[in-house]
Order: structure tokens, then C-alpha cells, then sequence
């Protein structure tokens, strides 16, 4: 008899911690819904450095949370949306309205058009996600990822926290958010986030990546910050540039006619 009620504690014990894996991730996701709501909160109240520092941390979260869905065999259909539709909140809604508060509300209508255009951006490039199954080459993403994209304009905001100071600062801002919306619904290839690292054979050296990283986020955090955002905005054009110098001539001229079987590989990435 003692035998069979350690047997059934065992099983109870299995099924609560079973539970508590797969509650883990999206847990991580609530954080990151948080984040986006606060960042909404702080913008409404002009605290723009603020509301771009809830971004940030929110893409830490949403990165937390696939991989701990990822190495705990907890990924499930329901993550995956409940996923999506806080990516669509702290990513296009958030970002949106402290771009506008920030620096968009000078251009009137035109103003919250642009924004309401980047949130667009966001739910297709997240919907066109969803709906690639195939993932054959891990290390690309299809179009700009939605916290990348945000992390742009966070990174400006957090740079400026009190505007350009020039005449043409509104103009900017348009810039500032159109192009990463445009990044997003684009077909250009971005690097997955784990292919920009270096791979070095000795796990010493990973860490001393990661060191120097937070070390020089610790000592120039906007300028850093700044300069990862759009070094990865960037990215995507150039390699898209220098793989189309690279292809033969004939290969250049076939691919201009004629119904073009090949799918971009894809990572996994909103």
C-alpha cells in the first residue's frame, strides 16, 4: 500500500512540475504583454525614455520565452498564438504610439496614418509567420522581425528622448517608422539573432561575447543601442544588394521571367 501512494505522489509530482513547463513560457509572454502596455502608459505621459526602455525589455522577454519553449519541449499551438497576439500589442501598437507621441503628432493626420501603418505592418508580417510551416534555413528571417523593428524606434526615442531639435524632426520621425514597416513586409532575408554571433569553439569566449556586450551597453547604453538597431535595419538591404552582384548574369536574366518555384528559407521569428 505504501508503495502505491509513493507511486501516485510521484505521478502527481510529475503532472504539477509537467504544468508548470509549459505555464513557464507564456508566463514570459504576460511579462512582454505587460511591457507593452506600460510603454503605452509611459507615452501618454510623455515619458518617452521610459515607454522606450519597456520596449526593449520586452524583446528580451519575447526572446526568453521561444527559447524556453524551445529547450523545454513546452512549445504548443496556444503559445504560439497567445504569442503573436502580444507581439502585435508590445511590437506594433506600442511602438506606434510612442512614435507618435514622440515625434509623429506634429504631422497631423498624415501623423497617425504612418502609424497606423506600421501596426498593420506588424499583424502581416506576423499573420505571413504563422502561416510558414517550412522553416528550411533557420538562420534567415523573411522580412525585418517585429521586435527588431521596434527596437528601432525604441532606439531612437531613447537616444532623443526630447526630439531632434531640428525643423525637419517631424519628417524624420516618418522615416524613422516607415522604413522599418516597410522592412517588415519586405521579402528581404534578415540574419536569425543566433547567426550574427561569432561561434567560437571555446565556451569561454561566448561568455566574454556576452560581457563585452552588456559592458558596453552599461557604459554608452543609448549610443550602443542605437548603433545595433540600425546596423541590423541595414543589414537586410545590403546582403539583399550584394547577393543579387553576386549571381551570375544568366542567373540574373532567368529569374525575370517565368514563375519562380523557389521559397525564401525562413526562421523562426515574428
Amino acid at each position: 500500500m505504501a508503495k502505491v501512494l509513493a507511486v501516485l505522489r510521484g505521478e502527481r509530482r510529475t503532472r504539477r512540475f509537467q504544468r508548470t513547463v509549459y505555464l513557464l513560457p507564456s508566463m514570459f509572454t504576460v511579462g512582454t504583454l505587460f511591457c507593452g502596455y506600460a510603454c503605452i502608459v509611459s507615452a501618454m505621459r510623455a515619458d518617452y525614455a521610459t515607454a522606450a526602455v519597456f520596449i526593449g525589455v520586452a524583446t528580451v522577454l519575447d526572446v526568453l520565452d521561444g527559447r524556453i519553449a524551445r529547450l523545454a519541449g513546452a512549445a504548443s499551438e496556444f503559445g504560439g498564438e497567445f504569442d503573436s497576439l502580444a507581439d502585435v500589442i508590445s511590437f506594433g501598437v506600442a511602438p506606434a504610439v510612442l512614435a507618435f507621441a514622440w515625434g509623429l503628432e506634429a504631422l497631423g493626420r498624415l501623423g497617425w496614418v504612418v502609424g497606423f501603418l506600421y501596426v498593420t505592418a506588424t499583424a502581416l508580417r506576423l499573420a505571413r509567420f504563422n502561416v510558414q510551416k517550412q522553416n528550411p534555413d533557420k538562420r534567415y528571417f523573411v522580412g525585418m522581425p517585429s521586435p527588431a523593428a521596434a527596437g528601432v524606434l525604441a532606439s531612437t526615442v531613447f537616444a532623443w528622448p526630447d526630439g531632434f531639435g531640428i525643423p525637419q524632426a517631424p519628417v524624420v520621425a516618418l522615416a524613422v517608422v516607415f522604413v522599418p514597416a516597410l522592412m517588415m513586409v519586405s521579402r528581404i532575408r534578415f540574419r536569425a539573432f543566433g547567426a550574427l554571433t561569432l561561434r567560437p569553439r571555446s565556451s569561454f569566449l561566448v561568455l566574454l561575447q556576452f560581457a563585452l556586450l552588456i559592458a558596453a551597453i552599461a557604459v554608452q547604453p543609448a549610443t550602443v543601442l542605437f548603433i545595433l538597431a540600425y546596423s541590423y535595419l541595414a543589414s537586410g538591404p545590403i546582403g539583399f544588394v550584394v547577393g543579387r552582384l553576386r549571381r551570375p548574369p544568366t542567373a540574373r536574366r532567368g529569374s525575370g521571367g517565368g514563375r519562380n518555384t523557389t521559397e525564401l528559407p525562413t526562421a523562426e521569428a515574428g
